[in-house]
């Protein structure tokens, strides 16, 4: 890339959100760049979760992460039809182990309700295990329209859309430094092969960095960055088959939705994530993406709560993921933050702040939601 090109938009971060944010904008006549700090695609947040794709249940309403995950739900198992990405509409239980919890599971359908999810049925006792017959349940939710995606395989249909519609894609790019004109942004990255370009937009899709990459904006007003939460999740996976067929959430807990059992594509099962929160202000090279073996005891016993059935001894360490969050422990959940101009005062930048979950549910919906405000923002220059 020749130094000091000039395009429309300059999109951070290579992970599901900056590639349906880039997909959107260059499939609307923009001249897209996306710049990532990595060797790949989708090699942070995007490939550490649970690939679930989420119907809505847990979200205040009139919240982003409810609109945009019921709207990103449909966008994106109606994309993945289209272009032959891996996804099933498999269905959850959301559980209720003792009567205690029935209340709130109740609460958790009315809320869901009330921001347009549609479909949820109360189970009973007898009617959670007519569908699954191993589960440990007093009552349950049924969510018919969650499912699972194969999150690569999504990503790469974006990608290829994005650069067929034009889009150029920077890998080992870090985006090092912005310093705004009068019309638009001077930006420089790093890595063995640097380079700058002019861009009248950045899209600030960097999930875990984008705090870093937001204070690196040259007159960007400090204020309007938060601070970031960084929540570790570990997952297990089970040596062995699982005699479920659909996902298996027990209820919510602090920082998270409890430790879950999840299938992949192929019906093998995993586990997770826990919650476990790392010190406030951690650096990036202090984090360590590890799975303790330890961490399988307590695991087990959140599992047997639902699944009384599991062997002794079966649970591996898979693989773990951070979740930038803006809420700590013992806090309300945070929304989603999409802060344009309108919000910040800064001109020409979108800053994506606490894309957590249900980011990759929602992520054509970030993406709809990020092209629309740069349209509107455009016709009224």
């Amino acid at each position: 890339m020749a130094d000091r090109d000039a395009v429309d938009v300059l999109v951070v971060g290579a992970g599901v959100v900056g590639l349906a944010c880039a997909r959107a904008l260059a499939l609307a006549g923009h001249a897209v760049v996306i710049v990532e700090a990595a060797t790949g695609y989708g090699s942070g947040t995007s490939s550490r979760n649970s690939e679930v794709v989420h119907a809505g249940l847990y979200y205040e309403p009139g919240s982003l992460k409810a609109r945009l995950c019921v709207r990103g739900r449909e966008l994106l198992y109606a994309y993945c039809a289209e272009r032959g990405v891996a996804a099933r509409r498999c269905g959850k239980l959301l559980v209720a182990t003792r009567a205690a919890e029935a209340q709130a599971l109740e609460a958790i359908r009315a809320r869901a309700a009330a921001c347009g999810v549609t479909g949820l049925q109360p189970l009973s006792q007898s009617e959670a295990l007519a569908l699954e017959p191993a589960l440990e349940v007093h009552a349950a939710l049924w969510s018919p329209d969650s499912g699972i995606v194969d999150s690569h395989g999504l990503m790469t249909a974006l990608l290829g859309d994005a650069q067929n519609a034009g889009a150029l894609f920077a890998v080992a790019s870090p985006f090092e430094a912005a310093e705004r004109t009068s019309t638009s942004w001077q930006v420089r990255t790093g890595g063995a092969e640097p380079f700058e370009l002019q861009t009248r937009w950045i899209v600030n899709a960097a999930g875990l960095q984008a705090q870093a990459v937001a204070a690196a904006m040259q007159g960007f007003p400090r204020t309007a960055i938060p601070p970031r939460r960084l929540a570790k999740g570990s997952y297990f996976a089970l040596s062995s088959r699982v005699p479920f067929t659909h996902l298996v959430y027990p209820m919510p807990v602090d920082g998270g939705l409890g430790v879950h059992l999840t299938l992949d594509l192929a019906g093998q099962a995993r586990f997770g994530p826990d919650v476990q929160w790392l010190p406030e202000g951690i650096a990036d090279e202090a984090i360590d993406y590890a799975v303790d073996p330890a961490r399988a005891t307590a695991f087990a016993a959140e599992i047997r709560r639902y699944w009384p059935g599991l062997p002794e001894d079966r649970l591996q360490p898979a693989y773990s993921g951070l979740r930038p969050k803006l809420s700590g422990p013992g806090e309300p959940a945070a929304d989603f933050r999409i802060d344009g101009p309108d919000e910040h005062g800064c001109a020409g930048v979108v800053q994506l702040f606490g894309i957590e979950s249900p980011g990759l549910t929602a992520s054509l919906a970030i993406a709809e939601e990020v092209a629309a405000r740069i349209a509107r923002l455009e016709r009224e220059r």
